[in-house]
């Protein structure tokens, strides 16, 4: 290859991949190394070196500068070496009073350069280095690919469907797929290959081959991004979200308040008529959303989380373990425990508490006394 014709490469990669010259450079210039001892049966005291103008290469053997005194211990074999010194043997260093007889400027640390470029060093180093330049682009391309994706676990992206297998669709995220597990699909849903779609970062791993992004439409901050995308006062810090519980699918209830007391949190989020909230729960495909009010007292909060149950006592039993009990009249104690318990299960989410719910009569023959409200 001819350093015009690898410049040009080197500007291809650069502009299609998006890495960084000079760590192509970089790996081109390890690649050549090896391939030239192991074609050559050089000695470790190699390096190459490519004009970043001309795209010439040049192979160089080396001598290390080391003192006196470190060169009789080396060639007697009783130094120690360092990680830093590994490499040397007595074929690789010259003594300092021997180096400055070649250049007087040269000082312990230096290196007397000596170029060993065979002339069909282009032909070998091109086929044997091949490979290995191919897997450092790789990495480098990956590394790149990581400083994008990162920092984007616990984030809201949109993606293109561009595969399915059988346990997975492949979301087309940019630069890398990320992987959308079937199960973490909204029960029900269909998707359609080609459509964009909105998905939550579950996970980000660079500890395999190749960096694997989770995602997931399922999860419960899943509706907590989607609540920041909508609501403008969930961005500027004017109302935060305290809690979400989910049971995808089915129900969310997401919990939110303002440290402004003019400003109502829960109608804000529903928006007019409707409209913010109605666009939430289109991307969910139905899904029910309760929007409660957090309240700093773990008894108001706990009778909120239970919406739409209403006219609740809630008695905290103990509040180190966060258990309570909830009484409910005839009228609500189904609502608050909800069809197959879901409503009490996403409230003691929501709340963190462990709650149990009970009739006014399960209630006394608990030793709990409580006076029914006025029917």
């Amino acid at each position: 290859m001819k350093g015009t014709e690898f410049l040009k490469a080197v500007d291809l990669v650069e502009k299609e991949k998006g890495i960084d010259r000079e760590i192509i450079f970089g790996a081109m210039e390890q690649a050549l190394a090896a391939a030239y001892k192991k074609n050559f049966n050089a000695k470790t005291n190699v390096k190459v070196l490519i004009n970043r103008e001309t795209g010439d290469i040049k192979v160089y053997s080396y001598l290390m500068v080391v003192d006196d005194e470190k060169e009789e211990k080396i060639l007697e074999g009783e130094e120690e070496l360092d990680e830093m010194e590994e490499e040397l043997d007595p074929d690789t260093i010259i003594s300092l009073t021997e180096a400055r007889k070649i250049d007087k400027s040269l000082n312990v640390g230096d290196t007397i350069d000596t170029e060993v470029t065979p002339k069909d060093f282009g032909r070998v180093a091109t086929s044997t280095a091949k490979q290995v330049l191919i897997q450092k682009i790789r990495e480098a391309e990956r590394n790149s690919i990581l400083d994008d994706f990162g920092d984007k676990q616990d984030e809201l992206l949109i993606g293109t469907v561009e595969l399915e297998d059988t346990d997975n669709y492949f979301i087309n995220l940019g630069r890398t797929n990320g992987i959308l597990p079937k199960k973490e699909c909204i029960p029900g849903e269909k998707i359609e290959m080609g459509k964009q779609i909105k998905v939550y970062v579950s996970k980000v791993d660079n500890n395999g081959k190749s960096l694997l992004v989770l995602l997931s439409r399922t999860h419960y901050n899943f509706v907590k991004r989607l609540f920041e995308l909508e609501i403008p006062e969930l961005s500027d810090g004017s109302i935060l979200i305290y809690s979400v519980a989910r049971d995808a699918g089915n129900r969310s209830k997401v919990a939110v308040y303002s440290e402004n007391p003019n400003i109502d949190p829960i109608g804000a989020c529903i928006g007019e008529k409707g409209s913010r909230i109605a666009r939430i729960i289109n991307e969910l495909h139905g899904e029910k959303i309760d929007v409660v009010r957090y309240d700093k007292d773990p008894s108001t909060f706990i009778a909120n989380a239970l919406s739409p149950a209403k006219n609740l006592t809630v008695l905290i039993t103990d509040e180190k373990k966060q258990e309570a009990i909830v009484v409910a009249d005839d009228d609500n104690f189904s609502l608050a425990i909800g069809k197959k318990g879901m409503n009490a299960r996403l409230a003691s989410r929501l709340t963190h508490y462990k709650i149990d719910i009970k009739t006014f009569e399960q209630a006394q023959e608990a030793g709990i006394n409580l006076k029914k409200s006025a029917e």
